[in-house]
């Protein structure tokens, strides 16, 4: 097996069956089965080959019959980890399977609306069946995923290593980067005023009252009513674990019949009569009819004004950004605990390039310098509503040359993996030479696998 095919594959061990059987369940193995290679206790199919290559051809239908050296290859990585991690004694408790397999098949779900008839019909089998067709692969997966974050979890990277890193790419290597930029961000929520939350109580009051009194059904009374994407479904949310919803809905939701009816239930977004009408484990299925309470322009000027003081204030240093952000900022929004930072979803990380902002943030920030503070920026919200934020220009970077000096932090963090990545290599390498690993004399044709298949004739595996 060669250590550059360990190096692209090591650091994140990606099991392609597994994710065939929860992104294309429809696929079923058809080929007659039968084991074509041994990685200590654990056995690797023909079907488990075939699949992959099938699946891959749906990508690339050129491909040829050696890639399926590839896949044998990856296969027998992936195998070693497991039968390693039974060795080790890692634990995976059926609670845990379990809660995986809900979540892996609920997403599924998700995708059908929720239609447990259609997704029998789509597959052949109930969700129950499907669900223990890939128990076993699901245990290996969370086997594999925990051994390998066992191992690599405490590989450190000092700034020697990683300038050594940096040094040991040819200056004609060295990636030029666009420009990037850090953000903070301070935002506040207009405040509710009474008449108009009033106005919202009543209207979900009667909605309540025409459900009960059976004038109209709850599903018709979402659809009409309700003020959320889930209108179009009945209400339907679909199948939820704890943790899913706010705190107060949640509390509903969980001790709720089958069936049952909630009276009116107040949250930070609004006013909810709430429909329990499935129940697995955990999970909880819901329909809901939720009522927002109008944001007013003069709520929204209100806020303004005051984000214009804020703004005022940041700007003649009479109080820092991250002091306003901890003072004025909302709790609630993610970039409070960061000290105000952004994340960018798409990475991970605070670096934007130009074409990962929001038009409206990109022209907000476009003409300030590094530490200034944009004007109040509205923004318009699908679920959040109606807000004003204050965007401040942390620090940009114009196009250049990857340096440490700019860029230190990517350095080390691609440091870092590929520090990860050779040394889950060198483990992986170490375990197949005390490792019992026989594969198919069929795939005698493979460079890399030659070396697993038995050169006595009396001991080779045969079709």
């Amino acid at each position: 097996m060669s250590k550059s095919y360990l190096n692209s594959k090591c650091v994140s061990v990606i099991f392609v069956l597994i994710g065939l059987a929860f992104s294309g369940l429809s696929q079923e193995k058809y080929v007659l089965d039968k084991v074509v290679a041994t990685v200590g206790d654990e056995f690797i199919l023909l079907s488990d080959v075939e699949t992959e290559y099938a699946y891959a051809q749906t990508k690339q239908p050129t491909l040829p019959q050696e890639y399926k050296c590839n896949i044998l290859d990856g296969l027998i990585a992936q195998n070693l980890i497991i039968h390693h991690a039974k060795l080790d004694s890692i634990i995976v408790t059926d609670e845990e399977l379990e809660s995986m397999l809900d979540a892996r098949f609920n997403s599924v779900l998700a995708q059908m609306n929720n239609d447990e008839k259609f997704f029998e019909e789509y597959y052949g089998a109930t969700i129950s069946e499907m669900k223990d067709r890939y128990r076993d692969d699901q245990r290996k997966l969370i086997l594999a995923e925990r051994m390998q974050q066992q191992l690599i979890s405490n590989v450190s990277i000092t700034p020697t290593e990683v300038k050594d890193y940096y040094n040991s790419i040819p200056t004609d290597s060295l990636p030029y980067l666009d420009s990037e930029v850090e953000l903070g961000e301070l935002v506040m929520f207009p405040e509710v005023n009474a008449i108009e939350k009033q106005k919202a109580l009543d209207k979900i009051e009667m909605i309540l009252a025409k459900i009960k009194s059976g004038e109209s059904t709850f599903e018709e009374m979402a659809k009409e009513y309700s003020m959320d994407g889930s209108a179009a479904q009945g209400g339907d949310l679909g199948f939820a674990k704890r943790g899913n919803y706010v705190p107060d809905f949640e509390a509903v939701a969980f001790t709720l019949d089958n069936e049952e009816l909630s009276d009116v239930v107040e949250t930070e977004f609004g006013f909810h009569i709430i429909k329990q009408v499935g129940r697995r484990g955990e999970y909880v299925r819901v329909k809901h009819i939720i009522i927002k309470p109008e944001i007013t322009d003069a709520d929204l000027e209100l806020v303004k004004i005051k984000m214009d003081s804020i703004q005022s204030l940041i700007n003649t240093d009479s109080i820092s950004f991250i002091g306003a952000v901890r003072r004025f900022g909302n709790k609630k929004i993610p970039s409070y605990s960061n000290a105000g930072r952004v994340m960018n979803p798409a990475t991970g990380n605070t670096f934007f390039e130009a074409d990962q902002l929001e038009a409206d943030d990109y022209f907000a920030i476009e003409s300030l310098e590094e530490g200034q503070v944009s004007e109040p920026l509205l923004v318009q919200n699908p679920r959040l509503g109606r807000y004003y934020k204050l965007l401040q220009l942390q620090k940009i970077t114009r196009p250049h040359q990857a340096s440490l000096e700019l860029d230190y932090d990517k350095i080390a963090y691609f440091a870092k993996e590929n520090k990860k990545g050779e040394y889950f290599s060198n483990w992986v390498e170490t375990r197949m030479a005390e490792t019992y690993i026989r594969v198919n004399a069929t795939y005698d044709y493979c460079p890399d696998l030659v070396q697993w298949i038995p050169k006595a004739t009396n001991n080779t595996i045969r079709p």
